[in-house]
C-alpha cells in the first residue's frame, strides 16, 4: 500500500490532493489476519481510535469478514467509507451497507468456479472441509447451493475446529477415508491448513484416486510459504484470480523482493490477489480523493466527553457522502486487471486453475464465472479421478436377490455357481460388474418379499443393491435408483392359436376370387372369339359346320392353359393376340400353382383373441403373473378385477389356456419368451405392446455406481456374451407373431388388372384392324364387279379326299380361299361352298380370300405327298 501511494503520486506529481497512510498493526506477526486469529473487537476499537482520534476521512480494511461487520457499521454512522481488499463474504453487501466497498471478488463467484470444475470433470459428489470461523462457515452455503445447481450431491460436511489437535483432524479424515467421495475442497487459513495436509500426506490420502481443491485466500500458500507447503501438498487444486504477468506486475515483485528481504522475511514467489487488490485500492482511494471539491475535512462532533472506546460520540465525516459517490464510480486498468467497481463490489473475472508440483503452483488451466473451463488434467497424461472410490474396508456391497421360484430362469439359488446364485439376470449383473475399471466386492442374499419391498430395503439401505427381474417403475425409481435396463421392454398378451385352414373338396377353387374366375373365363372366350373371327376366312381348321366351329373357339382358347393349343395360325393378328394372351396365362397358372400349393401345405394360424378390447367386450378372463406390477396396469385398461386370475409359472400359464380358464395371459416380453420357449407351438404373442422400462438393477439413491454399471451393461449388451445369455434363457428360436389370418390369402381381380388390361386392348386392336382390311378388299372388290373375271380367281373349294390335282401356275389374289370339305352342302355361317348337283369344286359368288403362299405350298407338298 505504502508502494501504491508513491507510484501513484510519482505518476500524478501535478494532483494537489494528496492521501496519507496511518497504520493500526493488530499483530504483531506477518499474517495479518489471514491465518484465521480473527481479532473482530480489536479491529472495532482501532477503527474507532482511527475515526474519534485521527478523524481519518476513509478505512481500508479489514482483512477478514467477522473484523468488517464490526468496522462497517462504525463507517454507517460516521459516513466513512470502510474498504476491504480481502473480506470476500456475500453476507456484507454493499447494497444493504452504503458506505462498505469491497475491491475483492466475493464468495459466490468463488463457488461457481469451483463447481464448474465438478461439472467438467463430472465429479458428482463433492465434500466441503472448512474451518470453523465465520468465513468457513458463510462460505461452505453458498457453495452447497452452486453445486446442487449443477445437480452435484454433499453427501456431508467435515468442520474442523481452528485449534483441532492431531489427533482430532485424523478422525475427521478417518471419516473421510471411510466413505465414497473423493473429491474434497478446502477453506482454512494457512496455519490449519499445513497441519492438515501434513498428517494427509502421512496418511498416504493424497494419491491419484483422492481430488483436493483449495480456494483462493488458500491457494498462495504455496506462493507464500514456499515448498514447507508444497512438500505437504503434491497434487492438490487451487484456484485463484487470474491476474497477467506484466512489466508493471513484474516491477512491484522486484521491488517486494528487495523490501522482503531487507527485512529478512520469506519472499513470496509472486504477488498475491490480495496485494495486489490493495494496491490498485489505494489507487483507487487517491483518485477519488482528488476528485473531492472543496473538500472539508472536519467532523460534525457531539458534545460528549472525550472516550477513545465511546462509539456514540464518534461524529460525522463532512465529505465521506462524496467521496464514497466517487469512490463507487471507479473504473480503471489497474496491476491486477480491469478494477470496474459496480453498486461498491468489484466485479470478478476469470479465475486460474492451478497444480502444487515440485515447489510451485503451477498454472493448468483456466474457469470463468461463466461456466467455461479450459483445463488438461495434469499428472502424466494420466485421465482425471472418477471423483468417488467404493471403500475397501468393510465395505462389500450386500446385494438383496429375489426368491421367485416361478420363472427360475433370471433367478435360482445355485451352489456351484461363482456366488451361490445362478440366471439370466446374475449373470449380467456379473459381467457388468466386470466390465468396471475397479474392484467391488459383493455378496448376494437372497430376499422372500415381494419385489417393492425389496426396493424398499434398498431404500432403507438394509441392503446396497438389489438385483433380479425387478422392472423399472416410477413410483420405485422414487425410493431407488435403476440402472439402464438389460432386457427388452414392453408388455404383450399371449394367446393360444388355431389353424384356420380347414382343407375341402372345392380347395382347388380357393386360391382365385370369385370375380378373378369369372374374369378369367370371359377372356379366354374373348380371345378364342377373336383368334377364330381373324383366321376362319383363310385357316382351314378353323372352318367346319358351326357346332365344329363354336368347338374349335373354345377348345382353342382352353388348351391355352397348358399350352397343348395344335392349331395353326396364319394371320399375324391372331398370332399378336394369342402371344399376348399365352404371358397372361403363364402369369395366372404360376400364381394359382403357388397360392394352391401355400393353402395345401402350409398352417395357416389364427389367434383367438387378437387384443384387450376384445377380452373386455367378450368378458373373458385374464392371466397375470403373482406379485407383479399387472393388476394395475390391467385396471388402467379397463379389465375388471374380477376377470383377473393371478398364475405362478410357466407350466400354469399353459394350464390356463390350454383349458380355457384364461383366453390370454398379460406379461412383460421377457416372461412371455421363456413361456414360449417351453411351448412354441399352441400360442402367440399378440396385440400391441404397453410401453415400460424393462429389467434393472437397484441401487440407493445417488449411488455413484449407477452410471459405471450402467455402462457396463451397454458394454455387456454389445458384445458375444449378451447372445449367449440369451440363447440360454430363450432358446434358439425366433418369436414370429402368428397373427390373424381369417381374412382370405385367395389372388384377387385388382391384382391382374393390368395383364386383363393389356389382353383385352390387344384383342380389341386386332379385331379393329382386320374389320378395316376387310371393310377395305370388299370396297377393292365392289370396283371391279363389271370386268370380266378369270376363273382362276374365283374360290374354288377342295373337297377333303379329293384327286384333282392343283391347278398349274394359279393366279394368287386377295379374294381367293380354298376350303376342305365334305360334297354335303354346308352354310359356313353364311358362305355359299357349292350347289345342288355340281360335282367336284364349285366357285364361290362372295368374295373370296386366297389362302397365303407359303399355305399353299404347304397343302402342294402334302397333295404329292399323299
Amino acid at each position: 500500500m505504502q508502494m501504491a501511494m508513491e507510484d501513484f503520486y510519482a505518476s500524478h506529481p501535478y494532483y494537489t490532493s494528496r492521501i496519507s497512510l496511518v497504520l493500526r498493526d493488530l499483530r504483531n506477526d506477518h499474517l495479518g489476519g489471514l491465518n484465521g486469529n480473527d481479532d473482530a473487537f480489536g479491529a472495532a476499537v482501532a477503527a474507532v481510535d482511527l475515526l474519534k482520534n485521527v478523524r481519518v476521512q476513509a478505512i481500508i480494511g479489514p482483512q477478514t469478514s467477522s473484523q468488517a461487520k464490526f468496522i462497517v457499521a462504525l463507517g454507517n454512522k460516521s459516513n466513512v467509507p470502510i474498504i476491504s481488499f480481502s473480506a470476500k463474504s456475500s453476507s456484507i453487501s454493499p447494497r444493504q451497507t452504503p458506505y462498505f466497498i469491497r475491491t475483492a471478488w466475493n464468495y459466490s463467484s468463488q463457488a461457481i468456479a469451483i463447481a464448474s470444475i465438478a461439472k467438467h470433470f463430472n465429479w458428482r459428489e463433492v465434500v466441503p472441509v472448512f474451518e470453523d470461523t465465520d468465513s468457513g462457515n458463510i462460505f461452505v452455503p453458498y457453495l452447497v447451493d452452486t453445486l446442487q445447481g449443477i445437480e452435484a450431491y454433499v453427501p456431508y460436511r467435515c468442520k474442523i475446529p481452528s485449534v483441532a489437535s492431531n489427533a482430532e483432524i485424523n478422525a475427521m479424515l478417518d471419516h473421510l477415508e471411510s466413505n465414497r467421495t473423493r473429491v474434497f475442497v478446502v477453506h482454512m487459513s494457512y496455519e490449519l491448513a499445513l497441519k492438515f495436509f501434513s498428517l494427509v500426506k502421512q496418511r498416504n490420502m493424497g494419491g491419484d484416486d483422492f481430488v483436493w481443491i483449495t480456494t483462493y485466500g488458500l491457494t498462495d500458500i504455496v506462493d507464500i510459504f514456499g515448498s514447507n507447503a508444497s512438500n505437504v501438498m503434491p497434487g492438490v487444486l487451487g484456484i485463484r484470480p487470474s491476474i497477467r504477468n506484466t512489466k508493471r506486475v513484474q516491477n512491484i515483485a522486484m521491488r517486494l523482493g528487495k523490501k522482503f528481504k531487507l527485512n529478512e522475511l520469506h519472499f513470496p514467489t509472486r504477488p498475491t490477489a490480495f496485494g495486489l487488490w490493495a494496491y490498485d485500492t489505494v489507487w483507487m482511494l487517491a483518485e477519488a480523493v482528488q476528485g473531492v471539491k472543496h473538500a472539508n475535512l472536519s467532523y460534525k462532533t457531539s458534545n460528549a466527553l472525550y472516550n477513545s472506546t465511546d462509539f456514540s460520540n464518534i461524529g460525522v465525516s463532512e465529505m465521506g457522502q462524496n467521496l464514497t459517490s466517487l469512490i463507487e464510480s471507479t473504473n480503471f486498468s489497474g496491476v491486477s486487471g480491469s478494477f470496474n467497481l459496480v453498486d461498491g463490489q468489484l466485479q470478478s473475472g476469470t479465475y486460474e486453475i492451478t497444480y502444487v508440483n515440485g515447489s510451485y503452483n503451477n498454472p493448468v488451466g483456466t474457469v470463468s464465472t461463466r461456466n467455461n473451463v479450459s483445463i488438461n488434467w495434469p499428472g502424466n497424461n494420466r485421465p482425471p479421478p472418477r471423483g468417488w472410490q467404493w471403500p475397501t474396508v468393510n465395505r462389500t456391497l450386500l446385494i438383496g436377490v429375489p426368491n421367485k421360484p416361478g420363472f427360475s430362469e433370471f433367478v435360482k439359488p445355485d451352489n456351484t455357481a461363482r456366488h451361490n446364485f445362478s440366471g439370466f439376470s446374475i449373470k449380467v449383473f456379473e459381467a457388468a460388474m466386470d466390465s468396471l475399471p475397479y474392484k467391488v466386492p459383493y455378496n448376494f442374499v437372497e430376499f422372500d418379499g415381494t419385489y417393492d419391498d425389496l426396493v424398499y430395503q434398498v431404500y432403507l439401505k438394509k441392503f446396497d443393491a438389489a438385483v433380479g427381474d425387478v422392472t423399472i417403475l416410477s413410483n420405485r425409481s422414487m425410493y431407488a435408483d435403476f440402472t439402464l435396463p438389460y432386457t427388452e421392454s414392453g408388455v404383450r398378451m399371449v394367446v393360444p392359436i388355431k389353424d384356420v385352414n380347414k382343407k375341402s373338396p372345392w380347395t382347388f377353387l380357393e386360391p382365385l376370387t370369385a370375380k378373378l374366375w369369372l374374369t378369367t373365363g370371359a377372356f379366354f372366350i374373348l380371345t378364342g372369339i377373336t383368334v377364330w373371327f381373324i383366321e376362319h376366312r383363310v385357316n382351314h381348321q378353323f372352318r367346319g359346320n358351326p357346332a365344329n366351329q363354336m368347338g374349335s373357339i373354345f377348345y382353342f382358347a382352353f388348351s391355352t392353359v397348358v399350352f397343348a393349343h395344335r392349331e395353326r395360325l396364319v394371320s399375324n393378328l391372331s398370332r399378336l393376340v394369342v402371344i399376348i394372351w399365352v404371358f397372361v396365362v403363364l402369369i395366372l397358372q404360376q400364381s394359382y400353382t403357388a397360392s394352391l400349393t401355400s393353402k395345401l401345405t402350409v398352417e395357416q394360424l389364427q389367434a383367438t383373441v387378437t387384443s384387450i378390447d376384445q377380452i373386455i367386450k367378450e368378458g373373458s378372463y385374464v392371466g397375470y403373473l403373482n406379485d407383479s406390477f399387472m393388476p394395475a396396469l390391467l385396471k388402467r385398461m379397463g379389465v375388471n378385477e374380477s376377470k383377473m386370475i393371478v398364475l405362478s409359472s410357466p407350466e400354469d400359464y399353459n394350464e390356463a389356456l390350454s383349458t380355457g380358464r384364461v383366453a390370454a395371459v398379460v406379461d412383460e416380453i421377457p416372461y412371455l419368451k421363456v413361456f414360449l420357449n417351453k411351448y412354441p407351438k399352441n400360442y402367440s404373442m399378440v396385440g400391441p405392446t404397453y410401453r415400460i422400462d424393462g429389467f434393472g438393477f437397484v441401487f440407493p439413491r445417488g449411488s455413484p455406481l449407477v452410471p459405471d454399471v450402467s455402462r457396463g451393461i451397454l458394454n455387456v449388451m454389445e458384445s458375444a456374451n449378451m447372445t449367449k445369455f440369451d440363447k440360454i434363457l430363450y432358446g434358439s428360436g425366433t418369436f414370429v407373431d402368428k397373427e390373424d389370418t381369417s381374412n382370405s390369402s385367395s389372388l384377387t381381380f385388382h391384382s391382374f388388372i393390368g395383364l386383363f388390361l393389356l389382353t383385352g386392348v390387344s384383342s380389341i386392336i386386332a379385331l379393329i384392324i382386320h374389320m378395316l382390311f376387310a371393310l377395305f378388299r370388299h370396297l377393292k372388290s365392289s370396283t371391279n364387279t363389271e370386268a370380266p373375271q378369270n376363273p382362276l380367281e374365283k374360290d374354288e373349294p377342295i373337297t377333303e379326299g379329293s384327286n384333282s390335282p392343283p391347278m398349274a401356275s394359279p393366279q394368287f389374289s386377295d379374294n381367293v380361299q380354298f376350303a376342305v370339305g365334305s360334297s354335303d352342302s354346308e352354310s359356313n355361317f353364311g358362305e355359299i361352298t357349292s350347289d345342288e348337283g355340281t360335282p367336284g369344286r364349285e366357285i364361290a359368288n362372295d368374295d373370296i380370300e386366297m389362302p397365303s403362299f407359303g399355305e399353299m405350298l404347304d397343302q402342294t407338298s402334302e397333295g404329292h405327298h399323299r
